[in-house]
């Protein structure tokens, strides 16, 4: 754990407000249990560890009386009921109201949020009639918290998703963002929305477009400038160099200002491994030179390690049980916010996060109300 916890600013909404905003689905009469209580309960036991309605529902039942009035609760809900409700929730307004918290805590890159978009399958919620759930989420590479996720529609594919998930962010907040994504969403479409918002964005070219990575190989890269620079750690040393020039006008994509070939060379355990990669941004050379624009990319990766990784095996998703309705996406977005509330209280570790407010819950309804 870091040695100081990050300030958060005091403009931002508490947690228990937003989760009042989300829409109960139930009957009003009879509801014994608040919406935004439950919903609260259940990310205290995911910031916990727990990993299932069952594990929700134990530890909901060990809080203390005065720890569920401070979540706006009488009694604990039961695991049936978690089951049931969670199914049937609106889940797109359960993730529009955390990311409002979220957005009010990201950090900056150089001056500017830089934003990392990708898409994650949860396996385990597959059944013989109905496929895994896909999940695209955003990232923000300062702080690690998530901004937002959208589900991928039946029949459908990433590439439309990631453009709902741009729609539903506020204007105001992606204002002067860089947007990073990988080249399954180098798409004009996507481009022309992003630049519409403000923002920039960041595309790696690969075999998806042979005619455009074609023309890229082509430029005459071996008489421009390069910008090297070598990472050791983890019994491993990786050099990243990258050329830039400026973007040809045959690149097609609306706002093209740079393109960069980027070479990342690993050697571990004495073998070496090289790969190339194509960029086309926005960003101009005054606003972003050759060793931002690596580091952008550097960060874009950081979803797969800071936001997948981490629910895949820190909280087990793939193999998860969860599969009735919106249930999966509602696990998901519990175990986003937990890594964002973790990341935001200055833990770089989740698990050693999880382990610590498993063995503390007072410091979990703290970190609830406070964050």
């Amino acid at each position: 754990m870091s040695s100081s916890p990050i300030t958060v600013p005091d403009r931002a909404e508490e947690l228990l407000k937003l989760l009042a905003r989300v829409p109960d689905p139930r009957d009003p009469r009879g509801v014994r249990y608040q919406l935004a209580g439950v919903l609260a309960v259940a990310v205290s036991a995911v910031l916990a560890g727990a990993r299932s309605f069952a594990a929700i529902g134990e530890w909901a039942s060990d809080l203390s009386l005065d720890r569920l009035d401070s979540l706006g609760l009488s009694a604990a809900p039961e695991e049936s009921t978690l089951r049931k409700l969670f199914a049937r929730l609106d889940v797109a307004a359960l993730d529009r109201q955390l990311g409002v918290l979220a957005w009010t805590r990201t950090g900056q890159v150089e001056g500017r949020r830089v934003i990392a978009i990708d898409g994650k399958t949860v396996r385990g919620a597959r059944t013989t009639q109905v496929p895994a759930p896909h999940l695209v989420a955003g990232l923000d590479h300062a702080t690690g918290v998530v901004l937002g996720q959208v589900a991928v529609a039946a029949r459908s594919n990433e590439i439309p998703a990631v453009r709902d998930l741009l729609v539903g962010f506020d204007p105001a907040d992606l204002r002067g963002c860089v947007i990073t994504l990988d080249a399954m969403h180098t798409q004009t479409d996507t481009a022309d929305l992003i630049l519409t918002t403000g923002a920039d964005y960041l595309f790696t070219v690969k075999a998806n477009q042979p005619r455009l990575l074609a023309r890229l190989k082509a430029l005459p890269w071996g008489q421009v400038p390069a910008h090297r620079a070598t990472q050791t750690g983890h019994g491993r040393r990786a050099t990243r160099t990258i050329k830039v020039v400026d973007a040809p006008t045959w690149t097609g994509f609306t706002g093209a200002a740079q393109v960069a070939q980027l070479r990342r060379t690993v050697t571990k355990a004495g073998k070496k491994s090289v790969e190339v990669v194509y960029l086309v941004t926005s960003a101009t050379h005054t606003t972003a030179g050759a060793a931002l624009l690596a580091g952008w990319v550097q960060g874009h990766w950081g979803i797969e390690n800071r936001l997948h990784w981490v629910r895949d095996v820190t909280f087990d998703e793939d193999r998860s049980q969860t599969r009735t309705g919106t249930a999966p996406q509602v696990m998901a977005s519990l175990r986003n916010t937990a890594i964002t509330l973790l990341r935001l209280t200055g833990w770089t570790n989740i698990a050693a996060g999880l382990r610590h407010h498993s063995r503390n819950p007072e410091q979990v309804i703290t970190c609830l109300l406070t964050c």
